[in-house]
């Protein structure tokens, strides 16, 4: 069975069930990141709910269709000891053709066993490793810890290695961009640029509640010159782009997306409609079910709906919910709640045209 990302093509006209899955799969964590607004909040994370087993995970992801793209989030989703099998069983009942595996890096053996086990099992899906990296050393440590940064660089020399041996694996890295390292994107570019296992490098600016408000304080035009850098990067080849099928696009879409990011958070508007709850839904790690990562909309628990994502969809309350994202011009500034908007959006496609011409 098809596992490329083109069958949801579908859902360019028909909005009708999710295909992008951000799943929390836990709320413990390994570092005390400040700018981390799930670990933040104490009601999302708290340590006293239990978080879903194998089981349950099972039963949910059999209550669901096909996904474009499954993104685990947390706290450190290599702290679940069963990621591998949690991995398996949406690759076999859903047939994600992505599968986004976020981390801080500091579990180097951990980290580069579980992900060879995901390559072996989940082989018609992208498997995609983005590892977290905040500057270069004295900028990262002092965001994320004292010999953090030695620690996910040791990371990344261990997975390069895969590159070679499984055509699916793709190595990114993610930046946030904060007050305390607006002032050094220009190091961490070129530092990662010089990674020549490096698929991808992404910016995300920085959003929610978050231990540190200060960090919010953001120069919007330093965040604009950033991501033009990126743009110009990928454009004259001095960045790579992903392997996969649709690589090329997904390269044009980032960097449109980071362009309408700064626009939506300069006008302070919707630019786009948003299809949270239609194309995208998150998942918490206890079970929580919204239909983006606001968290501010819970559409319920899977553990009080038969562990069924459909029939919390089908809830007549929650279609208002859903219906409300999209009358009341809800937006943000979430990269990949952009993403879908742009892909699953016609009238984008112009200008995504424009930059996938210039790729």
């Amino acid at each position: 069975m098809s596992y490329s990302p083109f069958r949801h093509t579908i859902s360019i006209f028909r909005k009708r069930s999710p295909i992008q899955l951000t799943f929390f799969i836990t709320g413990r964590c390994n570092a005390t990141c400040p700018f981390c607004f799930y670990l933040s909040d104490r009601d999302l994370s708290s340590g006293n709910r239990p978080e879903l087993s194998l089981d349950e995970i099972r039963r949910i992801s059999s209550s669901m269709g096909r996904l474009l793209w499954l993104a685990f989030s947390g706290g450190e989703i290599f702290l679940r000891e069963d990621i591998v099998e949690i991995a398996e069983v949406f690759y076999k009942n859903n047939r994600p053709s992505i599968i986004l595996f976020p981390t801080n890096g500091l579990m180097t053996e951990v980290i580069r066993k579980k992900i060879e086990a995901v390559l072996k099992c989940c082989g018609k899906s992208t498997i995609t490793v983005k590892l977290s990296l905040e500057g270069t050393e004295d900028i990262h440590d002092s965001i994320r810890g004292k010999g953090s940064f030695h620690r996910t660089m040791k990371t990344y020399d261990s997975l390069s290695g895969l590159l070679d041996i499984y055509p699916n694996f793709e190595l990114g890295i993610n930046t946030v961009f904060c007050s305390a390292n607006q002032d050094n994107m220009d190091d961490v570019i070129e530092f990662v640029k010089g990674l020549d296992r490096i698929r991808t490098h992404t910016v995300s600016l920085i959003r929610g509640t978050v231990a540190d408000p200060g960090l919010k304080e953001v120069d919007i035009g330093k965040y604009r010159r950033t991501i033009d850098k990126l743009a110009a990067n990928l454009r004259n080849k001095a960045s790579g782009i992903y392997r996969f099928k649709g690589g090329k696009i997904k390269a044009a879409q980032d960097i449109l997306q980071r362009r309408m990011i700064h626009e939506t958070f300069v006008q302070n508007r919707a630019l786009v409609p948003c299809y949270a709850g239609r194309l995208n839904l998150v998942l918490t790690e206890s079970g929580d079910v919204y239909p983006c990562e606001s968290f501010t909309m819970k559409l319920g628990n899977v553990r009080d709906n038969g562990y069924d994502i459909e029939e919390i969809l089908k809830n007549r309350e929650n279609r208002n919910i859903i219906n409300s994202i999209r009358d009341n011009g809800c937006f943000c500034t979430h990269e990949c709640y952009m993403m879908t908007n742009i892909l699953f959006n016609p009238r984008v496609y112009p200008k995504l045209l424009k930059e996938y011409m210039q790729l």
